[in-house]
């Protein structure tokens, strides 16, 4: 790959990356202290991620397949979220707030498809090249957090009593404006499907990979994978809030030690699941799950804080472990014929069915134990704690595959 190209993917990769991590983290933050959300409504906001989900295959299958290059669809969307970004930036309630998020990452989510897409086809090793693109796009989240906590303090006690998070919108507008300019001048990446040929349904949204299931194994970690999301949208949902609530300093920043983790185990994956096979990795992400909820349930900002900061820090373990090495068994399972299919259709039912039901979730728990001035924090931690125990223990009895090899 040329020295250009890689700088330019590179930079792709950050900005799209810093821009979700510049508001998404903050959100539910955001949400109570400057629009009094409650948690069914707070709830509401991260389900638009999993729509976003759900929609972004009719996107890429009816759009960016078909008609456009990749790098143009990539720029109009960026662009438009950049409006969209401004409009939540200046919303005062959360009825005029949702359709502006609901919106946009309608409009995002097809993107993170659209980053890979371009980067792919200029890579003759995909294999070994990717990995060193799309880690920028970490770099990016983590830049992001770093700034909100420790450049603006956005995050800190008196910045969310001034409503400075708000502030958090305008940066991801500006960030999303200058990636749709910065879109037009990527390599040129063209349809992969022809004009005059169809593409059905079933193929846009990955459902012929659904004969997957017919293996046991498949069957048990796929319905797995969608349950595993309930305990993971409460991470996403409520550690900010719950950090800054409990008076935690730069809440945001400390949250980006979950990507650096990440970056560390992606690195020991490989080596873990050649040694211990995919049954005992995918148990071991499981109980990350359970352990960090445990931690934060019996964790505090004084003496305790440790607690906190190793359960930011198993979010590698958590995500690495058991997303990660699931996609690299659905691979593995897939074949030639339904790989692509099938890495849509996980993700489909990850991100857009486990997470949807996931928020709901998080948000009913949320209000059910609000209490005057804040939230019983640690009963809402064991719930997603317990939550992830019931499901390592169905697992590790019903899922019988200890493969080593993919």
């Amino acid at each position: 790959m040329k020295t250009t190209t890689y700088l330019q993917l590179s930079v792709m990769m950050f900005l799209e990356f810093f821009i979700w991590g510049a508001w998404f983290v903050t959100l539910g933050t955001f949400l109570g202290a400057n629009l009094g959300a409650s948690g069914a409504q707070t709830a509401a906001a991260f389900s638009t991620q999993s729509f976003g989900a759900i929609i972004a295959p009719f996107i890429i299958g009816l759009i960016a397949d078909k008609y456009f290059n990749a790098e143009r669809i990539l720029g109009v969307l960026h662009l438009c979220g950049a409006g969209l970004m401004y409009l939540m930036y200046g919303s005062s309630d959360f009825g005029a707030f949702y359709p502006y998020v609901f919106a946009y990452m309608v409009l995002y989510m097809p993107t993170l498809a659209l980053v890979n897409s371009v980067s792919f086809n200029q890579m003759k090793d995909p294999a070994k090249e990717f990995s060193v693109i799309r880690v920028w796009g970490t770099v990016g989240w983590i830049a992001a957090g770093l700034i909100i906590s420790y450049l603006f303090l956005w995050d800190s006690q008196d910045g969310i009593s001034q409503g400075l998070l708000k502030n958090t919108f305008l940066m991801a507008s500006i960030a999303s404006a200058a990636l749709g300019i910065f879109s037009f001048f990527l390599p040129a990446t063209p349809p992969k499907v022809s004009k005059g040929e169809k593409l059905s349904v079933s193929e846009m949204l990955g459902l012929d990979a659904l004969k997957l299931l017919k293996d046991r194994n498949y069957a048990v970690f796929f319905v797995s994978s969608i349950l595993i999301c309930i305990p993971l949208a409460f991470y996403y949902q409520n550690a900010n809030p719950f950090l800054s609530e409990i008076g935690m300093s730069n809440p945001t920043g400390k949250m980006t030690i979950g990507q650096a983790s990440e970056v560390i185990f992606m690195l020991l994956l490989p080596l873990f699941f050649k040694r211990y096979g995919i049954k005992k990795t995918l148990l071991v992400g499981m109980l990350a799950w359970v352990l960090r909820y445990a931690l934060f349930a019996f964790g505090d900002a004084g003496s305790n804080a440790y607690m906190l900061l190793l359960g930011i820090a198993l979010h590698g373990i958590c995500y690495d472990f058991f997303f990660v090495s699931g996609q690299i068994y659905t691979d593995s399972k897939a074949g030639e014929k339904f790989k692509s299919a099938a890495q849509g259709l996980i993700t489909l039912a990850t991100y857009g069915v486990g997470m949807l039901i996931g928020f709901w979730v998080a948000g009913l728990v949320s209000d059910a134990y609000a209490v005057d001035g804040g939230h019983a924090w640690k009963n809402i931690w064991l719930i997603p704690s317990a939550i992830a125990g019931v499901i390592l223990l169905l697992f590790a009895v019903a899922f019988r595959d200890n493969s080593k090899t993919a």
